[in-house]
């Protein structure tokens, strides 16, 4: 099989994520979600709840905690949903819900039912990398990000709005941008590749 994955950048400001599962997946998914917006909101419908987990929710008022068996009537709340109990039937039934209702779901561990994957990323600033393995080795894909996070320098925010302030006063039509903004850049791949 052919990798179709497409990359999209989720703005989360407005997104409502339901994470279903308590347990250690749980946590994890919702810690990856707050990484990356510390104020998303999300759902969490749990009939277990690890210590850990409800420490981050007791800190979080943008998470709401349902102490409860799963119901379709979860996805009333969401726009996108995180599988992440332990029992692969439950995910399966959430995933037939979620996608009747037009919903997106991710199901931890569960490539087959995933509409999309939480990849591991990479923050810098403004610059944000996206590594994925197409749901078939999350290990490599968090070495990968642990690699990029140590070569990529702390300071790339300070390029990142240089950059941006050149881009704001090129003229030209959109090709001759492009073009101007490439001989600039060019210099960064050098000073890679002589790493």
């Amino acid at each position: 099989m052919s990798n179709t994955l497409f990359p999209i950048f989720l703005k989360t400001e407005t997104a409502r994520f339901l994470v279903v599962g308590g347990g250690n997946v749980g946590l994890e998914k919702v810690e990856t979600l707050l990484r990356q917006n510390p104020k998303i909101h999300i759902n969490l419908v749990a009939i277990e709840v690890l210590p850990q987990l409800r420490l981050i929710i007791d800190n979080h008022t943008n998470i709401n905690l349902y102490e409860k068996p799963y119901e379709e009537t979860d996805l009333n709340r969401a726009d996108y949903v995180i599988a992440a109990t332990n029992n692969r039937d439950v995910n399966r039934l959430i995933k037939q819900q979620a996608n009747s209702r037009n919903i997106l779901v991710n199901a931890a561990d569960q490539p087959e039912l995933c509409d999309f994957y939480l990849g591991s990323i990479v923050n810098k600033g403004d610059l944000k990398i996206a590594v994925s393995t197409n749901g078939k080795s999350p290990v490599l894909a968090r070495r990968i990000r642990e690699y990029l996070e140590q070569e990529i320098p702390d300071d790339v925010n300070v390029i990142i709005e240089r950059l941006n302030e050149i881009r704001k006063h090129l003229k030209g039509n959109f090709a001759a941008k492009v073009k101007e903004l490439n001989a600039i850049t060019a210099s960064f791949t050098k000073s890679i590749h002589e790493k």
